[in-house]
């Protein structure tokens, strides 16, 4: 079987993909973290938080084909297996069972923040070595940075 071959060196691949690669992994745990939370929580403000994580999921799907794709496109294998995932996943989890829309409202503001400030090193990164990956980077950070303002907008107001 021919592998397949991408417009960047092997060195720009290789950086760039393992850039690629960490995005990935980044997406999906997002995915499944606001699912997670889209199927446990509760409160008076349930279903517009509820409603909202739909929009932080669509993101995070959306963005996380495309970030496969263009790992492919240069020559790089994405890997989105669950195992990944377990091993290479750092942003915080969500408890078990139900919780409490504010619970929620926190949790998710603390993982978008952590994925915001992971995406923006991974711009920097891409800057080097790949400038259509630095693009797609900077479409969905754009795109998690609007999620993290809506949710932290959540917040009771401190006097």
């Amino acid at each position: 079987m021919t592998a397949v071959t991408g417009p960047l060196s092997d060195s720009a691949r290789k950086a760039t993909g393992e850039v690629l690669q960490g995005a990935l992994v980044d997406l999906l745990d997002l995915l499944l973290i606001a699912k997670q939370a889209h199927w446990n929580i509760l409160g008076p403000r349930f279903r517009s938080i509820h409603l909202q994580l739909d929009e932080v999921v669509a993101t995070a799907r959306s963005y996380a084909d495309t970030i496969a794709e263009r790992a492919s496109t240069i020559g790089v294998p994405p890997d989105g297996r669950a195992a990944t995932l377990a091993q290479y996943s750092g942003l915080a989890q969500p408890p078990d069972g139900w919780l409490q829309e504010s619970a929620v409202v926190e949790l998710l503001i603390d993982v978008l923040g952590e994925t915001v400030r992971r995406m923006r090193e991974r711009i920097t990164l891409t800057g080097d070595t790949d400038l259509v990956s630095q693009d797609v980077l900077l479409g969905l950070t754009a795109q998690l940075e609007k999620h993290h303002w809506m949710f932290q907008a959540e917040r009771p107001m401190s006097r």
